[in-house]
């Protein structure tokens, strides 16, 4: 089959890797409609993350349709529409009855050298029935919809998860700093927690103005020498709730700027880079500050279930679509920030 592979810093190909075959009861064999570049795909794209090697898989968005199960399936059949969180999980350990299921004793992530990258033409996906989760008709027969079920499988419940861990309540403020598609579809959460306001903080003026149509309430330009004044004074002090989903030492240190005294940072964005915290400003003004690794498989339900009504639409999050040969390109594109986030199309539904 064909599948992206990691090759070198700038160096993502699209190559011919062995097709995945059943290894365990509980496993399903699932060929790939829809994946999704990430924009944690572009720190090792970038050379920035160490722990990536030549012939490594990528990929860890995607929704497909089931083409085998194992004996021990029970949920499944073959023909089933599905999504992948971007991590599998037993769904029985004590951490995934906490819904915390990036922390499963048996958790893993697409890709890398020892798993199907979701950026191919198949994927094995072990333990199939606590991992996957259905895509109703109303999705699967709408692009729209389809296109917004994909966004589902990370950005958009990374998002949801920032604003949980930013302890954002309806009526409350909230700053999300980032306008890449985590951060954007943190706006759109925030919109629908009914957060009172929604200051988006980005500098590509096509980017905020998806996050004005998600909810935004102000924008500010992160490049201005006094955006973080700006939005102490537009807060009265700070925010309550910070949202960071870039993942840099920079963004990092504006979140915990301008959070309110007793407030909350949630930092979702991967972090690369960062080496300390203000730890002065967290002591002093008494802000929290929590690292969020998004458990989605936690969110997948209830978001699928609001996307099928239409009561949320992610899908403008993706504004380039292109074919798994051209996967090498929309890094590319990604990287130069030409696009926001790519959809591949890598087979019929």
């Amino acid at each position: 089959m064909k599948a992206t592979v990691y090759h070198a810093k700038g160096d993502v190909r699209v190559d011919t890797v062995p097709d995945p075959t059943i290894k365990a009861p509980t496993d399903a064999i699932v060929r790939v409609v829809n994946a999704a570049i990430c924009g944690s795909d572009l720190w090792f794209y970038r050379g920035l993350s160490q722990n990536w090697k030549p012939g490594d898989r990528t990929g860890h968005e995607w929704i497909g349709v089931i083409e085998e199960i194992g004996s021990a399936v029970n949920t499944f059949e073959k023909g089933d529409f599905v999504a992948a969180p971007f991590s599998f999980s037993d769904g029985s350990c004590d951490y995934c009855k906490e819904d915390l299921f990036t922390s499963c004793v048996h958790a893993g992530f697409w890709g890398g050298d020892d798993n199907d990258g979701g950026q191919g033409q198949f994927v094995r996906a072990p333990f199939a029935d606590a991992t996957l989760v259905a895509i109703p008709d109303a999705v699967a027969h709408d692009a729209t919809k389809r296109t917004g079920a994909l966004a589902l499988t990370d950005v958009m419940g990374t998002g949801h998860h920032g604003c949980v861990r930013a302890d954002l309540k309806p009526g409350g403020t909230v700053v999300v700093i980032g306008d890449g598609a985590v951060g954007l579809c943190a706006v759109l959460s925030a919109s629908r927690t009914k957060a009172e306001r929604i200051i988006a903080v980005g500098h590509h003026a096509k980017r905020l103005e998806i996050a004005k149509r998600f909810g935004a309430t102000d924008v500010v330009d992160s490049k201005d020498a006094d955006a973080a004044a700006r939005i102490i004074e537009l807060t009265k002090g700070g925010s309550h709730s910070v949202v960071e989903a870039v993942g840099s030492q920079s963004t990092l240190d504006f979140a915990v700027e301008v959070a309110r005294p007793g407030g909350y940072v949630s930092f979702v964005g991967v972090p690369v880079g960062v080496e300390k915290f203000n730890a002065r400003k967290l002591f002093s003004s008494n802000v929290n500050i929590g690292g969020a690794l998004a458990p989605v498989r936690a969110y997948l339900p209830e978001y699928m279930a609001d996307l099928a009504a239409g009561r949320i639409d992610p899908s403008p999050v993706f504004d380039l679509r292109l074919d798994l040969a051209d996967a090498p390109k929309g890094y590319a594109a990604m990287d130069d920030r030409s696009s926001v986030k790519v959809v591949l199309d890598i087979s019929p539904l």
